[in-house]
């Protein structure tokens, strides 16, 4: 379970490990997120040590509200939380000049 206090970037790498297991745990949810990835199971593997890669599997759950409600309640937080662990990972938005 994560701390409810301030979240850290450490907290949401662990957020996002125990996101993939949850993922992995049930072959729709997996197979979703392997197609929209057009990654292999080895690939993640070598992935899952990327912070950019932990941002993409919150980033995943964020775009199936109903997987990231049920995970969040199977990790015992809030869904807020899972949002917030998202945004830590990802780091500040990218400011593009558009002429």
């Amino acid at each position: 379970m994560i701390n409810n206090a301030t979240l850290r970037s450490e907290d949401a790498e662990i957020m996002a490990i125990q996101a993939l297991g949850f993922l992995a745990a049930d072959a729709e949810r997996l197979g979703r997120f392997l197609a929209a990835t057009g990654m292999g199971p080895g690939d993640v593997r070598a992935a899952a040590r990327e912070k950019w890669f932990l941002a993409g599997v919150l980033e995943h759950l964020a775009q199936h509200e109903s997987d990231m409600i049920a995970f969040a309640e199977n990790a015992g937080v809030a869904p807020e939380r899972v949002a917030q662990a998202r945004r830590l990972l990802s780091g500040p938005p990218v400011e593009r000049d558009i002429p």
